[in-house]
């Protein structure tokens, strides 16, 4: 069975940048180890990039979140060291969750990274939308949200909707 690990917006910004929290420092060796073990075994490895250009302050998103994070090119904008190796797969996504999920092939799927309560919850949900029949696994080990609360009802939402939390 094929599987693929999909590594959520693990960015500067979100884990030591303009948007950073202690929640994110904490689990970034998890997610180091997790993508460890996926490309032991030869399994897929995608990483998600939140992605905005300088003009992001004026858009919809940057109206209601009026932090400049994750401009294209920046040191916010990296995947954090130590997780990226050669050959990953990069998806550059404008907003929250990426709709074009449905031009790959998934059997099992699981998800990890930043952040549980926005990026990491609309991703798994447009995966499940998408790929009704396939596994779908988030470990919330390797995975914060904005704040804890945030994350453990992100966790319960997405148990809701028939996604397996470990």
């Amino acid at each position: 069975m094929k599987k693929t690990l999909i590594v959520v917006d693990m960015q500067n910004d979100f884990i030591d940048g303009s948007l950073g929290t202690d929640e994110a420092r904490a689990i970034v060796g998890n997610v180091k180890k997790k993508i460890e073990l996926y490309r032991s075994v030869g399994d897929e490895v995608i990483f998600t990039r939140d992605t905005h250009d300088e003009n992001y302050l004026n858009t919809s998103e940057g109206k209601k979140l009026p932090v400049k994070h994750c401009v294209k090119g920046t040191k916010g904008w990296q995947i954090a060291d130590g997780l990226v190796f050669d050959g990953a797969i990069f998806v550059d996504k404008p907003t929250f969750g990426w709709i074009h999920w449905n031009d790959m092939s998934f059997e099992k799927i699981e998800i990890v990274g930043l952040c549980t309560d926005i990026c990491v919850v609309s991703n798994a949900l447009i995966l499940k939308a998408q790929f009704p029949d396939a596994e779908i696994i988030v470990d919330s080990g390797c995975c914060a949200g904005v704040t804890p609360e945030t994350h453990r009802a992100a966790l319960d939402t997405m148990r809701m909707c028939q996604i397996d939390i470990v």
